[in-house]
């Protein structure tokens, strides 16, 4: 289900059309659906959302109640999100961390570094001497595990069980652990182990990853006598842009991460989920410029465009969206409308990429509609090309409390 939520329908129609278009955000839907996916998860599992699908300070504070921290990752998410949610814990990751970075992050008490690779520890360790010589900093490396053949097949993003530059590779595990643990860095701390593997997998498929990796963690920290306090399985739930109505399957994930949990009963699991808590909460509404006909077929130019909302252009997809109609046509002209049953919605730019949905079923689009583009409460406007042609950006309307 992706059509507007009544309020968001409303105001999508009632603004005017100066300040179209623009992201709605409802954050009553993102806070029943974050609860939800709380309530699937058991007790020794952490949630931790990851900033970068969507780091709005509204939406993260929303999600406040329902996760235990964030999952930043450069030096501007872990101050933007420090200022937004302050007190909460940060877990700083990402596979290029400049030396100013990581002593921002020991500065602000980040409560978790995933380390990326040797250097990247030993920058950490020296830093760590010299910024919080006082502090034991936690660290869970991240490892690209090996899987199962085809156990990664239906991910939309792979990050690991291949060559990737994400993460150490497994033949260096055991040199890391001894140097995390035979006193070499006295102000580091063994955590645990970090693995996101892939993102846009099914609930099924993240169980037996989640399983897959927190297996492999054990018997490394067993080679060396040691104990982990926690494993972090990432992210990586499915959202399909093409079956809208399917959600990813938390109740089945929850009770899979709980038989992993039963059976490791001395280890936290920790996931951070992203785009599959806020992208359902998101619409982006526009207006309908003009329709055209070209070459038997049909075309809707809207307001803004991929400049705005990038993701269709970057996953090659069509961005789910419903129409909606405006009776009132203020000119003494025809009005331009669809003759037939399907309509493409492209936008402004300049180039024949920014096309934002094709083969819409839109009868009867006409000059002067107004669409909401749905699923776009993550990786939209964050990740978009604003300043391509210097169109005016979008407003911004959060509804609920």
């Amino acid at each position: 289900m992706t059509d507007p939520t009544d309020a968001v329908r409303d105001l999508a129609l009632s603004l005017p059309s100066a300040e179209l278009p623009a992201y709605l955000y409802d954050l009553t839907a993102l806070r029943t659906h974050a609860a939800a996916v709380r309530a699937a998860l058991p007790g020794r599992v952490e949630l931790h959302y990851a900033a970068k699908a969507n780091p709005e300070p509204r939406i993260l504070a929303a999600l406040g109640p329902y996760v235990d921290g964030y999952e930043v990752a450069s030096g501007g998410e872990l101050a933007h999100v420090a200022r937004a949610v302050p007190g909460r814990p940060l877990a700083f990751g990402g596979p290029g961390k400049t030396p100013a970075e990581i002593a921002a992050a020991l500065e602000l008490g980040a409560a978790r570094f995933h380390v990326e690779s040797e250097h990247e520890l030993h920058v950490l360790a020296e830093l760590a001497r010299r910024v919080v010589p006082d502090v034991r900093v936690a660290v869970l490396p991240r490892f690209n595990l090996p899987v199962a053949n085809g156990s990664l097949a239906g991910s939309s993003l792979a990050m690991g069980g291949r060559p990737t530059p994400f993460g150490l590779d497994p033949s260096r595990a055991d040199a890391v652990v001894r140097l995390l643990t035979d006193g070499t860095y006295p102000h580091l701390e063994l955590r645990g182990v970090h693995a996101h593997l892939a993102s846009g997998l099914g609930a099924p498929e993240l169980v037996a990853v989640a399983g897959s990796i927190v297996e492999w963690a054990v018997r490394l920290a067993g080679r060396h006598g040691v104990r982990l306090a926690e494993v972090n399985v990432g992210g990586g739930m499915g959202v399909d842009y093409g079956a809208p109505g399917d959600r990813f399957d938390w109740a089945a994930y929850g009770a899979g991460l709980a038989r992993l949990c039963d059976r490791y009963p001395e280890l936290v699991l920790r996931i951070e989920p992203g785009r599959a808590l806020t992208a359902y909460c998101g619409w982006y509404a526009t207006e309908v410029l003009d329709v055209k006909h070209s070459h038997g077929e049909e075309f809707a130019v809207v307001r803004g465009g991929t400049h705005h909302l990038r993701t269709p252009a970057t996953k090659g997809h069509d961005q789910p969206c419903t129409p909606l109609a405006v009776e009132d046509w203020p000119h003494p002209w025809p009005r331009p409308a669809a003759r037939g049953e399907r309509v493409t919605l492209a936008g402004q730019l300049c180039t024949p990429k920014d096309v934002l949905a094709r083969n819409v079923p839109a009868p009867r689009l006409r000059a002067g509609d107004r669409v909401a583009f749905g699923l776009a409460g993550a990786y939209a406007w964050n990740i978009s090309h604003h300043d391509f042609l210097m169109h005016p950006r979008p407003g911004f309307h959060f509804l609920g409390p």
